[in-house]
C-alpha cells in the first residue's frame, strides 16, 4: 500500500518535496491557498489551512500531514491529534516556532546558549530592557514574522510604538540583545518520532535585508568544538522540543567562537538547500523519511563544499525559463532549482547549487549563475 503523505501549504517547499516522494514511492498531496507552486506539480486541493473543516477533509484523505510553513493554528493541529492523524511536528513542537517568545522561554529552560531577551509590553519595559543592554536591541513580533519581516533593529522605545499600540490585551513584543556576532550559521537536525536522528554539517549563511543570500557547506573555518557544540545543540532542542523531520536551527557566531541561538524552523529550510545536489540525503527527502518514520538516510557531504546562492526577484523581462538555455550553457556544472513563481523584486524564486573541491570556483560558480537570472 502506498503512504499518502499529505503537506500543508503549497510553497516551493512543498513543490521540491515532490521529486524525493516519487523516488521514495510516496504519493504525496498537497493543502494549497491558491493553484501555484507546488500544485502545479502535486495531487492539490485548494483551502484555507486556518479552516478546521477544510484541513479535515484533506486529512482525511492521507496517512500522516506534514507542513510547508509553521502558521496552521494550533486549533487545527490540535483537532487532527484528536482525530488521530499522525502530524509532523506535532503542535507541542510547532508550537516554539509559532511563537518566538514561548520559543525564548523553553530554550532557556533547557540551557540552550541564546542571546539576553525579555517580553516586553509597553514601551516603558522596552526602555529598560534598552538600557541594560548599551541602548540598543532587536525588537520582533512573537508571531508571524520571516525573511526580515517582524523583525526591527531599536535604539529607543519609541520606535515600536506602532507595534504596542496594535497589541491585543495582555499582548507584548520580544526583546533581545543585539549581538556583536561575526557570521551567521545553520544546523540542520533529522529527527523520526521513534526518536532517531541525523545531523548535517554547520554551515555558513549570508542574509542580505533580512533574506538568506547564500549558503556554504560546511562552515568554512570551523573548528571541531564549535561543529561538536553546534550539533549538540541541534540535538538537544530537536528533542528538548520533541520536533518530528527537518529542524533547521539558525545561529550567531561570535568573535570568541561562542554560538547562540538566533531562530528556529520545523521544516525543510533554505539553509538546506545545497543538500539537494550536495549531501548523500537532501533535506527534503530526509524530511519525508523522518515524517513517514522511516530509516533516515545519511547526512554527510558529497564533495567537500557545496555552496547555494538564491536567486532573488528574478528576470526584470521575461521569465526564468526564457533564461535558462543562456544559465545551462555558460554553467554546465550548475544545478538550477525553479519555484514557479513570477518573478519580483526582493522575491524567492529559485536558487542555484555547484558542489567541487574547491571552494572559491563553487562560490564563483554559483553567484555567476545566479546573477544571470536578474
Amino acid at each position: 500500500m502506498t503512504l499518502r503523505v499529505g503537506v500543508i501549504g503549497g510553497g516551493q517547499l512543498a513543490r521540491m518535496m515532490i521529486a524525493p516522494a516519487v523516488e521514495l514511492g510516496l504519493e504525496i498531496r498537497v493543502l494549497a491557498e491558491d493553484d501555484g507552486m507546488a500544485a502545479q506539480l502535486a495531487a492539490t486541493a485548494v483551502g484555507d489551512y486556518r479552516d478546521v473543516e477544510t484541513v479535515r477533509r484533506f486529512a482525511a484523505d492521507v496517512d500522516v500531514v506534514t507542513f510547508d510553513h509553521e502558521h496552521v493554528p494550533q486549533e487545527v493541529l490540535r483537532m487532527l491529534v484528536e482525530a488521530g492523524v499522525p502530524v509532523h511536528p506535532g503542535p507541542d513542537a510547532l508550537r516554539f516556532a509559532q511563537d518566538k517568545l514561548a520559543m525564548r522561554a523553553r530554550l532557556e529552560e533547557l540551557g540552550v546558549p541564546q542571546p539576553d531577551w525579555a517580553r516586553v509590553a509597553d514601551e516603558a519595559q522596552l526602555r529598560d530592557f534598552l538600557d541594560a543592554h548599551g541602548g540598543r536591541g532587536v525588537v520582533k513580533t512573537p508571531r508571524g514574522g520571516y525573511d526580515g519581516k517582524g523583525v526591527r533593529m531599536v535604539s529607543g522605545a519609541a520606535e515600536a510604538a506602532d507595534w504596542f499600540a496594535a497589541l491585543e490585551p495582555g499582548g507584548a513584543l520580544l526583546v533581545e540583545e543585539l549581538v556583536p556576532f561575526v557570521r551567521e550559521l545553520a544546523q540542520q537536525v533529522a529527527r523520526r518520532p521513534s526518536g532517531d536522528a541525523v545531523v548535517y554539517p554547520v554551515v555558513e549563511t549570508v542574509q542580505r535585508d533580512g533574506v538568506c543570500a547564500e549558503v556554504i557547506a560546511p562552515a568554512p573555518g570551523a573548528s571541531e568544538k564549535l561543529i561538536e557544540v553546534a550539533a549538540r545543540i541541534g540535538v538537544l532542542i530537536a528533542e528538548g522540543l520533541g520536533v518530528t523531520g527537518m529542524l533547521a536551527v539558525e545561529l550567531f557566531e561570535t568573535d570568541d567562537e561562542r554560538i547562540l541561538v538566533n531562530e528556529l524552523a520545523m521544516r525543510p529550510h533554505n539553509s538546506g538547500h545545497w543538500s539537494q545536489d550536495g549531501a548523500v540525503t537532501g533535506q527534503f527527502e530526509q524530511h519525508l523519511r523522518a515524517v513517514a518514520d522511516l530509516p533516515l538516510g545519511d547526512a554527510a557531504l558529497r564533495t567537500p563544499w557545496a555552496v547555494m546562492v538564491n536567486i532573488l526577484g528574478g528576470p526584470v523581462e521575461g521569465g526564468m525559463v526564457e533564461r535558462l538555455p543562456e544559465v545551462l550553457a555558460a554553467h554546465p556544472s550548475v544545478k538550477v532549482h525553479t519555484y514557479g513563481k513570477a518573478p519580483r523584486p526582493g522575491r524567492k524564486v529559485g536558487h542555484v547549487n555547484v558542489v567541487g573541491d574547491d571552494l572559491d570556483d563553487a562560490v564563483y560558480e554559483a553567484r555567476s549563475a545566479a546573477a544571470r537570472f536578474a
